[in-house]
């Protein structure tokens, strides 16, 4: 059986491959995820065990002591986490044998998921933190409720610039005044970074959507020969920077505490941010839909999405979350209130009708 941990590139990879991943779904079976689930009438109602699909690593034990461990202490409901990704759980769904019941996902992957008719509707009645964690409307869907969010921005070390520090976009492209290699994501990773070509070049933050993909290229081109590498994995920025291979870098925003954590001389720049939003939605036929809400609720409480952001640098959707911090964990997030006006939220839907063809072309400019 491969390995199926989830990073968050997972989260935002496309979900075709459909019937390819019946094989791989049959494989997950054979190697008894999920299968200990005790199945009842009405939803699985009798089942003390709701499985939910989630990343592993730092993430994953983060998620294992703010969430899951209080969760069945509190409600003797065992929570098991599936780590897979997406064209194998699409599979099971397909077949009607979801091995999971609660899915953590992009609200972008939860979309494709909506269109192959692979989750279930949602009854807001039965969250209840909704309403007592004030979670924004924008966030709320008829299939997924966002729990978070994570943004990209830029990540330089200090110690590059003789005390310099870079404070846009337009900085990122400026390797006169800020010398040094840069890094991008590639698709693999995430989405392409037009929005930040598109703000280099003096695209206001609030007139992105919809881009203009010929203008974005054509700014990415400028850069080109200064960027060193494309990375497609949540750790390679850091370890670019560690390695002095470039002075800036673009990179998941939650990634820079890690760093400084291990001494490297680094620090982010959240203007201009792009976020990107993560959510909880229930698998179509899922074998116990009353734990995955009673999951789902106890995740969402704010209390509960500050302890998260106590343990991981996640970014919780509810507002009230950042007032249970203190000054200090709610500056280290760029969620905080002092931040969140710097950034912009994805355009998800543009992304949906555009993604493949912007992937296509990206793949061509990268080859050069």
């Amino acid at each position: 059986m491969k390995d199926a941990r989830i990073d968050r590139r997972l989260f935002l990879r496309g979900v075709g491959g459909v019937t390819a991943g019946v094989a791989a779904a049959t494989a997950l079976s054979a190697c008894g995820t999920g299968t200990s689930r005790s199945v009842g009438g009405s939803g699985g109602k009798s089942s003390k065990t709701v499985i939910v699909r989630d990343s592993g690593g730092s993430f994953g034990a983060a998620l294992q002591k703010a969430i899951y461990t209080p969760f069945t202490q509190e409600t003797g409901i065992s929570v098991k986490v599936l780590n897979v990704d997406d064209a194998p759980l699409l599979a099971q769904i397909k077949q009607g044998r979801p091995q999971c019941d609660l899915i953590n996902n992009s609200m972008m992957s939860h979309l494709k998921y909506v269109k192959q008719d692979a989750l279930e509707a949602l009854d807001p009645d039965r969250v209840k933190s909704l309403k007592s964690a004030k979670i924004p409307e924008n966030q709320i869907t008829e299939h997924a409720i966002g729990n978070s969010f994570y943004g990209q921005c830029i990540a330089y070390r200090t110690d590059a610039f003789g005390g310099k520090k870079p404070e846009s976009w337009a900085d990122f492209w400026d390797t006169k005044a800020f010398k040094g290699g840069r890094s991008m994501v590639s698709p693999d990773g995430d989405l392409p970074e037009l929005e930040f070509a598109l703000l280099a070049d003096g695209v206001p933050i609030d007139k992105l959507y919809p881009l203009d993909v010929d203008r974005a290229f054509k700014v990415l081109s400028r850069l080109r020969p200064d960027i060193k590498k494309f990375w497609d994995s949540g750790p390679l920025p850091g370890v670019l920077l560690s390695r002095e291979e470039v002075t800036m870098s673009t990179v998941w925003d939650g990634r820079i505490a890690d760093l400084q954590k291990q001494g490297v001389p680094v620090a982010r720049q959240l203007s201009g941010m792009r976020r990107q939003f993560q959510g909880y939605a229930i698998a179509k036929g899922a074998a116990n839909v009353d734990g995955a809400y009673q999951l789902m609720d106890f995740a969402l409480r704010a209390e509960i999405q500050a302890a998260l952001a106590k343990a991981f640098p996640s970014n919780p959707s509810s507002p009230l979350a950042y007032a249970k911090l203190t000054e200090d964990e709610r500056n280290a997030l760029a969620g905080a209130p002092k931040y969140y006006d710097q950034g912009f939220d994805t355009d998800i839907d543009w992304w949906l009708k555009n993604e493949s063809a912007v992937t296509k072309r990206w793949l061509e400019w990268a080859r050069g």
